[in-house]
């Protein structure tokens, strides 16, 4: 009986470890399949953006990069090429002229990858940029600053609106190779409709540069606002205060006029998907449209320097221009 009883505790002892293993061998095969998603789906794919032409007239088209939000998009082998034949029109409304015009030949056979669109990051994440730099251009109408994506992570999906870190690489691969944290707001987890976080606080830093001092804004607070909102700017201005016993003083006022932040008409940016897999974007328009102007303002009055009654307008509310 005893020989019986210690063989049972002997093939107990070998069942319960042999599903411990497969226990852990899933655990360890999931959580390589989380990693290798993380380290191969969320990666930094080209986006460029046509910016303009240069000073000898040449179309001028950057790619500013964007970060994988899923995985299985289809990758051509004619990628690198057809953002070549981008960048000879000076415009994008000549390219999709030349499209029309050009003449149908049979489609040269592409490669592709199975269209799986598994998200690039795990659950609550999202697929970030690390780091920008800011490359400055210069073009016929003038000097210009275009924020390149350099690479992507998977990043925790907040659930409130906070000021989150964002760093910004300027006059890259010079002497004057300077990294500031400007700032972002967070991509808010469950925002209600309508609503998005936002820069409501702003600061500065001061950016040397071969020519100059530069102040670059940066953003220092952040809250929860509707698309179209009133974000504070303050003037100063000079306001001499009488007394009634004769004695005049001359000192600072200080106004919050207000400034309206913000767009309203976000509209499709995608200027050429396509034709196979239409979720995938080929060319973007770089415009950004914002019509959020002044609804409500109110008036402050005072007497500046000069002894004159000077009424200064200060936004109270911001809305959507029709």
């Amino acid at each position: 009986v005893l020989q019986l009883f210690l063989l049972f505790l002997f093939v107990l002892h070998m069942t319960l470890s042999h599903v411990a293993t497969l226990q852990s061998m899933l655990f360890i095969s999931k959580w390589q399949r989380n990693l290798f998603t993380q380290r191969v789906c969320c990666k930094r794919q080209s986006h460029f953006v046509y910016i303009g032409q240069d000073i000898s007239g040449s179309p001028v088209s950057v790619d500013v990069g964007m970060c994988r939000s899923r995985c299985g998009t289809a990758i051509r082998s004619s990628h690198e090429a057809r953002q070549q034949e981008y960048s000879k029109y000076s415009s994008m409304l000549e390219f999709l002229r030349s499209k029309k015009t050009r003449t149908h030949g049979p489609a040269a056979p592409e490669v592709s990858e199975p269209l799986t669109r598994l998200p690039s990051c795990g659950a609550n994440q999202m697929c970030e940029p690390t780091g920008m730099r800011v490359e400055r251009l210069l073009l016929f109408e003038g000097p210009r600053e275009v924020e390149v994506i350099e690479e992507c992570h998977c990043e925790v999906e907040l659930t409130q609106c906070i000021r989150v870190p964002a760093l910004r690489t300027y006059y890259f691969e010079t002497p004057y190779t300077t990294v500031i944290d400007v700032g972002g707001c967070s991509r808010s987890k469950g925002t209600p409709e309508g609503f998005s976080c936002v820069p409501t606080k702003f600061d500065s830093a001061l950016l040397e540069t071969p020519n100059r001092v530069d102040v670059i804004q940066t953003v220092s607070a952040c809250e929860l606002k509707e698309s179209c909102y009133r974000v504070p700017h303050v003037e100063y201005y000079y306001e001499t205060v009488q007394y009634a016993e004769g004695l005049k003083e001359e000192r600072l006022k200080e106004v919050d006029v207000g400034r309206c932040s913000g767009g309203c008409t976000t509209g499709n940016q995608c200027l050429l998907r396509s034709p196979s897999d239409l979720g995938n974007c080929l060319l973007w328009s770089d415009r950004e449209s914002s019509s959020c102007v002044p609804q409500g303002y109110e008036s402050h009055s005072f007497i500046n320097q000069h002894e004159k009654l000077r009424a200064i307008l200060s936004i109270t509310s911001c809305r959507c221009q029709n």
